[in-house]
């Protein structure tokens, strides 16, 4: 029951976080949009570099890209909490069906990977190289979010046994 329960916190854990990133950024929307529109308009990449065509200066694109965001971020949340009471429901069922509970928290990790990688490292940090930022650079703090998701998903993903129902 030790691992079942310790895989239900750390869900109930990351969807806690990702309730508080959305919670935070529809709260305190100004100063993380200006985030978003410094990356998509690569005002404070190399001043020299050649792929600043792709800089985006529209800004209901900055907007949609942050709706964007913290859609994705409300996705996580929401699939890692219904995760988490999917396996709580399970939790003292055969290893069969709890390795079934399994599902919708996965798919949560996995929204959440999309989120913190996919968008901050791929697009924000290489298409739109935010590492050349000294300013706007979320590189850092997304790497330890999508390493948390990434290591909560190979721990959930081990198999679950039957449990031990001797008294």
């Amino acid at each position: 029951m030790k691992t079942r329960y310790t895989k239900i916190a750390m869900i109930l854990a990351l969807a806690a976080f990702a309730f508080l990133t959305v919670f935070n950024n529809v709260t305190d929307y100004r100063s993380n949009f200006d985030f978003v529109h410094h990356v998509l308009s690569m005002d404070t990449t190399f001043p020299d570099n050649a792929a600043r065509y792709r800089a985006i200066e529209l800004p209901w694109m900055w907007h949609g890209a942050y709706w964007l965001i913290i859609f994705g971020e409300a996705m996580t949340t929401g699939l890692l909490a219904f995760g988490a009471r999917k396996l709580w429901q399970a939790r003292r069922a055969e290893g069969f069906i709890f390795n079934q509970a399994k599902g919708w928290a996965i798919v949560g990790l996995t929204v959440g990977f999309f989120v913190w990688f996919f968008g901050f490292m791929v697009v924000g940090g290489e298409w739109f190289l935010m590492w050349q930022s000294d300013v706007w650079n979320g590189q850092d703090a997304a790497f330890r979010f999508y390493m948390a998701l990434l290591g909560v998903l190979i721990f959930l993903n081990q198999t679950d046994a039957d449990l031990d129902r001797r008294p």
